[in-house]
């Protein structure tokens, strides 16, 4: 992964920016080492002022808004407080499942373990509903379509793990989960799509990022891996 990786502009305009997060870039600023690049670092010089609307961890690759005048910042983060706003995910899940659509409604507690990872508590955890729909089905795993309604931290990855899978690459929440079929630099979790309401128009506007390089490369190796090819 290369965190020197320029994200690619996806549309602009005079209120906001949305973007293609390259996989290893920080949407904020890290909280141990300041000094490490992440998006307002890489765009600031030549777009301005930014305000972040939300965030896709490190390792996720895709779309994201950022926000140009502080109204469009407001406006866009009480839309995604209300939950008018879709995101659409696609990750590359292991090991293959038997079913082709399921839906989670469970709460989730951050930081649940000495691991900090997110877990289901049904006593103190906060309300997070996630969709997962197969589109491709492999021997070894499948792509999945990934709906989320909340915005708990790993929610995507706590669920699955409830569901007794992983994402292709997830070393924290696949313990006690089958071997992967084969290890990749990274979590494979792509925001591919994104639904919202522009903050000044008012017109619905929806935006799709490509895939980029390595989430393309590990998809076509999950589809030729079978389970007794040999890890690499």
């Amino acid at each position: 992964m290369n965190d020197s990786v320029n994200p690619e502009i996806l549309y602009i305009d005079s209120d906001l920016i949305i973007v293609n997060k390259p996989p290893g870039l920080l949407s904020i600023q890290d909280g141990f080492d300041r000094d490490l690049p992440h998006l307002r670092t890489i765009l600031e010089p030549e777009f301005g002022k930014l305000w972040i609307v939300h965030r896709l961890d490190k390792e996720t690759s895709g779309v994201m808004i950022l926000a140009r005048q502080a109204e469009a910042h407001r406006i866009l983060n009480q839309e995604f407080r209300e939950r008018q706003v879709s995101k659409i995910y696609h990750g590359l899940i292991t090991p293959s499942p038997l079913w082709h659509q399921k839906e989670i409604n469970q709460p989730l507690r951050v930081n649940a373990d000495r691991k900090h990872r997110t877990r289901i508590d049904q006593g103190n955890g906060k309300p997070a509903h996630s969709s997962f729909t197969v589109e491709k089905h492999f021997q070894s795993g499948a792509l999945a379509i990934i709906s989320i309604k909340t915005g708990i931290t790993h929610q995507i990855r706590a669920h699955l793990r409830a569901l007794e899978l992983s994402l292709l690459g997830d070393k924290l929440y696949r313990a006690g989960l089958t071997d992967q079929p084969f290890e990749v630099e990274r979590t494979m979790l792509h925001a591919r799509t994104i639904t919202f309401l522009h903050p000044t128009n008012k017109e619905w506007q929806q935006c799709t990022a490509n895939y980029p390089q390595d989430f393309r490369q590990a998809y076509t190796k999950l589809r030729f891996t079978t389970e007794t090819d040999v890890t690499i």
